[in-house]
């Protein structure tokens, strides 16, 4: 086979990259690792920030989530004992946030691949880089028993934290920068209508949001220790669990349900640099990933992808290839952006096992800071909505 630009990972990621390259008439080939239903059956983000609501319209994605997506105007913050705060991006940036879930963004990039019949391999095995320090590189793989391979001219590289592009790149000529949190999430996926706002929940017991996926879906989470089970916690132990860590007025209007699906995270930051080697690009969690605390993962996927198909855009329609050179450098400044949002988050509302009197006390007083500061409130509203995306020439 032979195509312009080799795909590896059919995550929001890759089918996004492969539906934006097509509407610029650039060719290529998306390979997945796992079938189409183990890809839907990843139920992760879901409040989307307005440059990444914008992409999806822009080219021709928006059509499902005008008419499911909710409005998501901020976030509220609740602190045990200090009361409660409602940190406005719609009021502080003039810009409206969305809630619409990756399964559904997934479905819609599924639906228009489907309808514009997309080359697209699932259940690719043994997938390999060759050449991508070269002029000619190629991807290897076994579909249905026969030894595949795909000549290209790039490969872009977004399949996940444990795929296999980024360890295609020599490991010293990467940096990597990692900071593991000490603390778990455990979370539930409930067919139970959510609470009003997405609320983040400091208490001494642990951290705990209420999020939303649908008005009749809820996404809720509770900080655990690293060696949580799942097993561990039936739903009647969660939901009890979950209303001891919001206040009494609050709880009384979380509705419980049978969880469809439960799951345990770990918290890290993780981010490679370069995001290029050669012909080899990284997009998505290929690169980098975030806590989730700050709904940052998929929307620096959409931001990645959009720096990447505006450069090889570029390449084939001019010959230019100066964003190509640029696109780490590019990416990495909104990357870097949204770590240092999810991090101080994340260190905001968590219980850290570890932390001295001293730095619990100073966590209160960063709350107080934030409810008496509206400068502070602006701040943090733009770091939550995002940066906007720099349009490249």
């Amino acid at each position: 086979m032979r195509t312009q630009v080799a795909i590896i990972g059919g995550g929001p990621a890759g089918m996004l990259l492969s539906e934006i390259l097509h509407q610029h008439d650039i060719r290529s080939v998306v390979v997945e690792k796992h079938g189409r239903a183990h890809v839907l059956s990843r139920i992760r983000a879901g409040v989307l920030e307005p440059s990444t609501v914008d992409v999806l319209h822009r080219h021709g994605l928006g059509t499902r989530l005008a008419r499911d997506g909710k409005p998501h105007d901020g976030m509220r913050l609740v602190w045990a004992g200090r009361g409660d705060l409602f940190v406005d991006t719609l009021r502080h940036t003039g810009q409206r946030m969305t809630t619409y879930g990756q399964t559904s963004i997934q479905e819609d990039l599924f639906a228009a691949a489907d309808a514009r019949g997309a080359a697209l391999i699932t259940q690719a095995q043994n997938v390999q880089l060759h050449g991508i320090d070269g002029a000619q590189p190629c991807v290897t793989f076994t579909h249905d028993g026969q030894a595949q391979r795909l000549d290209c001219d790039f490969i872009a590289g977004c399949d996940g934290f444990h795929g296999v592009t980024r360890s295609a790149i020599p490991a010293a000529m990467t940096r990597e920068y990692t900071l593991s949190y000490p603390y778990a999430w455990l979370g539930v996926l409930a067919p139970v209508p959510p609470l009003p706002d997405i609320t983040y929940v400091h208490h001494p017991r642990g951290f705990a949001l209420a999020s939303s996926r649908s008005a009749t879906l809820s996404r809720y989470y509770l900080q655990t220790p690293l060696d949580a089970r799942i097993e561990d916690w039936p739903d009647d132990r969660f939901w009890d669990e979950l209303r001891q860590r919001f206040p009494s007025d609050w709880a009384r209007h979380i509705v419980a349900g049978p969880a469809t699906e439960k799951s345990l995270t770990t918290l890290r930051s993780f981010v490679v640099e370069p995001l290029r080697h050669g012909r080899l690009f990284l997009a998505g969690d290929a690169a980098h990933i975030v806590p989730p605390t700050g709904a940052k993962g998929l929307n620096l996927a959409v931001s990645d992808v959009f720096y990447l198909s505006r450069a090889l855009f570029a390449h084939y329609a001019r010959g230019d290839d100066s964003a190509l050179a640029r696109y780490g450098e590019t990416a990495l400044r909104r990357v870097w952006h949204a770590v240092r949002t999810s991090r101080y988050l994340t260190t905001l509302l968590h219980i850290d096992p570890a932390a001295t009197a001293f730095e619990r006390r100073a966590q209160d007083y960063e709350f107080e800071h934030l409810q008496t500061s509206v400068a502070a409130q602006a701040l943090l509203a733009a770091q939550y909505a995002g940066l906007p995306l720099e349009e490249l020439t």
